[in-house]
């Protein structure tokens, strides 16, 4: 017998790949250059030549069971090594290899994280708007994600709300910063108040309250941004990490798990993630890979075109009319729609060939998403298809 659970997820597919894959099929219709897919968030600029060059040399060596043998549980040491003094070396925290676990990028990473501290019938706090495959990431450990609504004035965290939702079933609160959708950074008032929060409430219910951030966008930030490490704020955080967007690597599905060094289970928590992996099929990700990074470990791509499209499109939409709180980083803009219904709204751009995601399964209806991880020439161009669609409102 089938199992009905996954079978009842069928119905329910990520919009996302949804209007992508409306956009490929339009476009072998009118050509991809006519269409302004904003779909996607899939990074758009060449990987470091360093990246590459490394890569070369893995292939070529003579020892093949090094590069494409199986790696140790926890990750290649070497490589948890470098990880470690990278994250010491620029935010200052004692990280070792005993407080790394290396992964299949962000989700790999945040399947280890939730399943190390998060028992069926915990409660996980979010912050809308959030990455709607949270959704499934928790319900599979039989937990309950819970949403704060949004402070859509700012972006950052609806305390008010928060700290009504905080009970003493929560075990673990996810956040995301940058945030994907909003292109919102966390500022270190924000981050102090809610450690300061969870800190308070772990003396109150007698019990363990993780932070497990997730931070795939941390490199993407736009210049006089403030932009704490979160770690540095609250011990018991885990951070969960993806080279996908600061080396533009998301199909080489690569990323970490950090225990801050604090966190009093620290090296129990990271042993434990080597045991999840036996009962999820993760077991490590590739070697090449996990070696090619780690001779990369400070660099990243060219992400200052990210920074040029959001200057275009915010300046350009807020002209037309269109409300919308400026990204602090990420490669996402997110708008208010022109009119209550965002799927309606998103539906009637697609006449303009304008690619739009609505924000319902983000928890922030009203609004939508653009990934403005396509060529600046294209986002340019664009503006012209979002004047009409403006003009259409208007009739």
């Amino acid at each position: 017998m089938i199992a009905e659970k996954y079978k009842q997820m069928l119905g329910q597919k990520s919009v996302i790949r949804e209007l992508s894959e409306y956009a490929t099929e339009r476009a072998k219709q009118i050509g991809a250059e006519n269409i302004f897919d904003y779909s996607l968030g899939n990074p758009s600029v060449p990987v470091p030549q360093e990246f590459t060059d490394q890569l070369v040399k893995l292939a070529s060596s003579d020892n093949p069971m090094a590069v494409h043998g199986y790696s140790p549980s926890l990750g290649i040491t070497s490589v948890r090594e470098k990880v470690a003094a990278s994250l010491s070396r620029r935010f200052g925290l004692n990280y070792k290899k005993e407080h790394i676990f290396m992964t299949s990028g962000a989700a790999g990473a945040l399947a280890h994280a939730l399943r190390s501290v998060v028992a069926a019938g915990d409660e996980v706090l979010t912050f809308a708007p959030f990455f709607p495959e949270y959704t499934p990431y928790v319900h599979g450990l039989d937990a309950e994600l819970k949403v704060v609504p949004p402070n859509t004035e700012t972006f950052q965290i609806n305390f008010d709300a928060f700290e009504e939702m905080l009970s003493p079933k929560v075990s673990a609160v996810l956040i995301n910063t940058p945030n994907n959708p909003s292109g919102a950074v966390y500022s270190t008032e924000t981050i102090k108040k809610l450690a300061s929060i969870l800190t308070q409430k772990q003396e109150e219910f007698g019990h363990d309250i993780y932070l497990i951030s997730d931070e795939p966008y941390r490199e993407i930030v736009f210049n006089h941004v403030d932009a704490p490490y979160v770690a540095t704020y609250y011990a018991n955080t885990l951070t969960c990490y993806s080279f996908s967007k600061s080396l533009s690597l998301p199909g080489e599905r690569i990323g970490y798990v950090a225990v801050n060094p604090n966190c009093p289970d620290a090296e129990l928590i990271v042993n434990m993630c080597g045991q999840i992996s036996r009962g999820i099929g993760h077991n490590c990700p590739p070697s090449i890979i996990q070696l090619a990074v780690a001779e990369v470990i400070d660099q990243t791509s060219d992400l200052s075109v990210y920074e040029k499209n959001k200057d275009i499109l915010y300046d350009g939409l807020t002209k037309l009319g269109f409300s919308c709180v400026k990204p602090g980083g990420t490669f996402y803009i997110f708008p208010k729609a022109l009119e209550e219904d965002a799927v309606a709204f998103s539906k009637r751009a697609l006449k303009y060939d304008l690619i739009l995601v609505p924000a319902d399964s983000f928890g922030c209806p009203g609004y939508f998403r653009m990934a403005y991880c396509i060529p600046t020439e294209k986002v340019e161009r664009s503006l012209a298809a979002f004047e009409k669609l403006a003009e259409d409102y208007k009739q």
